[in-house]
């Protein structure tokens, strides 16, 4: 019997761009069991709701991950909405809906260029990061922000986007739309990518539903379900939105899963703009919260929960998140059981982890 060695893994790691913890048991070059840990960066920013009013709760919210802050600023405010009754107007729910998938954009271009630079292909990385920078040009010149926007908001939207600017975010994401497709054809084709990550970390759809994966890794294991199409939030369900899947659950397909998604999120900006009313972006909050709301929401990692309580007062009692992150970690563990000890880095990468947002 080989003999068994545990490896710390983490939370420092060349190629990890999260803190996360795993305690590997190997026999040889094969990983038997991974063992996670978490808790090395938590924040506590759920308990600030006690001493920040739910207006400015939305801003602390956002700050849970740079890479996702529109969407939790919105997953946020949803649950307030939800909890005060408030029915936000249509054209902010719009706007919403475009800048999430913007957000998608930003977030699988970043993504890919990490997966580049865990194979060591150090110039795709960059040119994944150097068309994500038009992106972020479009987030910084309709809200101000790069990271942290601050455009959401509970009663719908700080500022409204013009339909000129909206066109423009069309245009731009159309004109670079042929650098993504050069950049995503390397990963599709390129035979030292498909060699890491063809048949690696395998997740049957199986262990994909007993270990309640969700988002890409979900999709990538064949599992039809995405929450835009499932909950109808937003205004998904104007869009004719269908989720992206695949169904051979190794890194490979997690991979072109986020590549569909790419151009998916473009497609569904361009329909929205083309579908936005006219109309407020707002409407008057009450001063108090009273009553709880559930709200669910696909960021670009996969589904998010976001819990609101309060009592009559201006804070909130409670204010609970789940992120993607925590809910793959299971995930995870099970692609991790019996790959080679080289691959463990890229199998970590292929859940898009954010330690920051699971430990919050």
């Amino acid at each position: 019997m080989a003999k068994r060695t545990i490896i710390p893994f983490g939370p420092q790691h060349p190629v990890l761009p999260e803190p996360i913890h795993l305690d590997l048991v190997v026999e040889d070059e094969t990983v038997v069991e991974a063992i996670p840990s978490i808790g090395y960066i938590h924040r506590g920013l759920e308990k600030l709701c006690e001493i920040k009013d739910y207006d400015k709760m939305v801003y602390v919210m956002e700050r849970v991950c740079g890479i996702c802050s529109f969407g939790h600023g919105w997953g946020a405010s949803a649950a307030i909405e939800g909890a005060m009754g408030l029915e936000i107007p249509e054209r902010a729910q719009y706007l919403r809906t475009i800048l999430h998938e913007l957000s998608r954009v930003h977030s699988h271009l970043l993504w890919l260029g990490l997966l580049a630079d865990a194979f060591g292909f150090e110039s795709l990385f960059n040119h994944c990061w150097r068309v994500r920078e038009t992106v972020l040009d479009l987030f910084e010149k309709n809200t101000g922000g790069r990271v942290i926007f601050s455009i959401c908001k509970v009663g719908g939207m700080r500022k409204d986007i013009s339909n000129e600017n909206l066109q423009e975010i069309v245009t731009v994401l159309n004109g670079i739309k042929g650098e993504i497709k050069e950049l995503t054809d390397v990963f599709i084709s390129d035979a030292s990518v498909k060699n890491r990550t063809v048949g690696v970390g395998l997740l049957t759809k199986e262990d994909a539903i007993a270990t309640s994966a969700c988002g890409p890794v979900a999709r990538g294991s064949g599992l039809y379900q995405d929450l835009r199409m499932t909950d109808g939030f937003g205004v998904y369900g104007e869009l004719g939105f269908e989720p992206c899947v695949e169904e051979a659950g190794d890194s490979y397909a997690r991979t072109i899963v986020r590549i569909r998604e790419l151009f998916q999120s473009i497609e569904l900006i361009e329909k929205a703009v083309a579908k936005i009313p006219d109309g407020p972006v707002a409407v008057k909050a009450p001063g108090n919260v009273e009553g709880e709301a559930v709200v669910r929401l696909e960021q670009p990692r996969g589904e998010a929960y976001y819990y609101a309580k309060g009592a009559g007062t201006k804070f909130l009692q409670r204010m609970r998140l789940r992120t993607p992150t925590n809910q793959n970690i299971p995930a995870l563990v099970k692609m991790l059981a019996g790959c080679d000890l080289a691959d463990v880095p890229i199998l970590v990468l292929t859940i898009d982890p954010c330690i920051s947002c699971t430990e919050r």
